[in-house]
């Protein structure tokens, strides 16, 4: 019987493509963000669905500039070795000023194929 619920662990131990891209995410590095996804992966934010690297480069630059945040990983989370969950709590001058997100992965040949953000 395979197990699906998520399990604690350490931030250090999520694989490298995730860390590359919260890296980059928090530097705003656009151009290296890009690269840690798959060319048909898909992104879900605030109801919105971006597909491919053309409209995730253009969400990523949109979110890059559309609010002033700071951005702590305050919990990741395996439920095999293709999904994990990063939450992150922000705060800045977005309406609510402080929210948790959990940046839910899902991986292919080292690379993220889908990517949902929610609260």
């Amino acid at each position: 019987m395979h197990d699906t619920q998520p399990r604690t662990i350490t931030p250090d131990d999520l694989p490298e493509v995730i860390t590359r891209y919260l890296t980059a995410h928090r530097a705003h590095d656009t151009a290296t963000a890009v690269t840690t996804f798959t060319d048909d992966a898909t992104v879900i934010d605030d109801g919105n669905t971006y597909q491919g690297s053309a409209a995730i480069g253009q969400w990523l630059d949109r979110s890059a500039t559309e609010f002033t945040y700071t951005i702590h990983l305050t919990n990741a989370q395996e439920t095999d070795t293709a999904h994990y969950i990063a939450t992150h709590h922000l705060e800045g001058n977005f309406p609510g000023g402080t929210i948790d997100l959990r940046y839910r992965f899902t991986l292919r040949d080292d690379l993220i194929e889908h990517l949902a953000i929610d609260s």
